[in-house]
């Protein structure tokens, strides 16, 4: 296919947008001094910042099938791809609890979900499914989309059927709205313990069975990235099929919540049609513009950023934490800088935000100097 560097180029530049978000809004200068937007919603409805982990997956999904395809074309066995993927889900599951426990590592307590574990998760179970229904002959690949719709359909399908009519004992059935009576709490309760998100001890936004519908945003990566490998069609036709089936998506997920609320903590299927769509939009934007316009040099940093993109995360995350611990008569690094620099010249709410503008920026050049050396750290 004479495109396929092309719309890698493509993918990574959607990555790298979406890592530099998640480092934005997870790096403000102070956290009572946030815009609304960079912020999580609450409980029901979404804000910018709820798109970006679905992101994530979604770009994760396409990258399944783009990477094992180039494996499988090469001849080499499924079976040989096993300890790779199990090697690659271990990693992220550790680096996930390094995370969760740092600095202190107070095992009777450590978080055990989290981004990076559920990363994990959906990359080796949609990994093995893949792998279990794609076949191969000579240097062509087969698999079924439509197999993989319908599983996408049937997580999503499963998981509200569970939550809608699955009694939680001393709550009920189908309680959307109650943080702690809803089935997926319980489940995170019974499963994890005392091992659960600390600020809120009776549930977990990367619980155990909202990992369910998580699987389906995988499902939509992979789907799109088949259908970037579609030969009989042009990349403009490609385009607009993107924004039109985003579009669909978007509304779609509006529709939805009418029967179910888009919700980020439950991840309810609403909320995957919503993102789904978006990221396919944002996907088909990132296209339009390296691909078809041309426009590459504003996408060189998140190209930078998105080819290490879970070295970034994870290292930034480490970063972040060792700079509220650095104490400086008395105050944190993190704390110093925003107080001494950042604030005075632009005011308390647009001072948090330059500080994590500043943070996104050092993690660029940091991730610069590996991408010019050609290193590319693969976990």
């Amino acid at each position: 296919m004479k495109t396929n560097s092309e719309r890698l180029v493509s993918l990574d530049v959607f990555r790298g947008l979406t890592i530099a978000a998640m480092i934005l809004v997870n790096h403000p200068g102070s956290w009572q001094h946030v815009y609304a937007p960079l912020r999580h919603t609450v409980w029901h409805g979404w804000t910018p910042t709820d798109l970006l982990f679905p992101f994530f997956l979604f770009i994760m999904g396409a990258s399944i099938k783009l990477s094992l395809d180039k494996y499988l074309k090469s001849g080499k066995p499924k079976v040989s791809l096993l300890p790779r993927i199990f090697r690659r889900t271990i990693l992220l599951f550790l680096f996930g609890l390094i995370l969760n426990g740092f600095p202190d590592y107070n095992f009777s307590v450590l978080r055990i979900p989290g981004v990076l574990q559920r990363i994990a998760g959906c990359y080796l179970v949609i990994s093995l499914i893949y792998l279990a229904n794609v076949r191969t002959e000579g240097d062509r690949l087969y698999f079924s989309p439509r197999f993989m719709l319908w599983l996408g359909l049937g997580f999503m399908v499963l998981y509200w059927g569970l939550m809608r009519f699955v009694p939680v004992p001393g709550y009920g059935a189908g309680l959307w709205d109650s943080k702690a009576g809803n089935l997926a709490a319980y489940v995170d309760r019974w499963v994890f313990g005392s091992h659960l998100w600390r600020y809120s001890k009776v549930w977990d936004p990367e619980g155990l069975m909202s990992t369910l519908p998580a699987l389906s945003t995988t499902i939509s990566g992979l789907i799109c990235a088949w259908w970037l490998r579609l030969q009989h069609q042009n990349r403009m036709q490609k385009l607009m099929m993107f924004f039109v089936a985003g579009t669909a998506g978007v509304l779609l997920g509006y529709l939805l919540s009418l029967i179910v609320p888009i919700n980020k903590n439950l991840w309810t299927p609403s909320y995957v049609f919503l993102t789904s769509g978006f990221a396919l939009g944002v996907l088909g934007i990132c296209m339009w513009l390296v691909d078809v316009k041309g426009w590459t040099r504003w996408s060189k940093s998140f190209q930078v950023l998105g080819s290490n993109a879970i070295l970034v995360y994870f290292l930034s995350a480490l970063g972040g934490r060792v700079m509220h611990m650095v104490r400086i008569g008395g105050t944190s690094l993190t704390s110093l800088i925003y107080q001494s620099i950042c604030a005075p010249v632009f005011g308390d709410m647009l001072g948090s935000l330059v500080f994590a503008i500043l943070y996104v920026v050092l993690w660029t050049g940091l991730m610069a100097i590996l991408y010019v050396h050609r290193i590319f750290v693969r976990v």
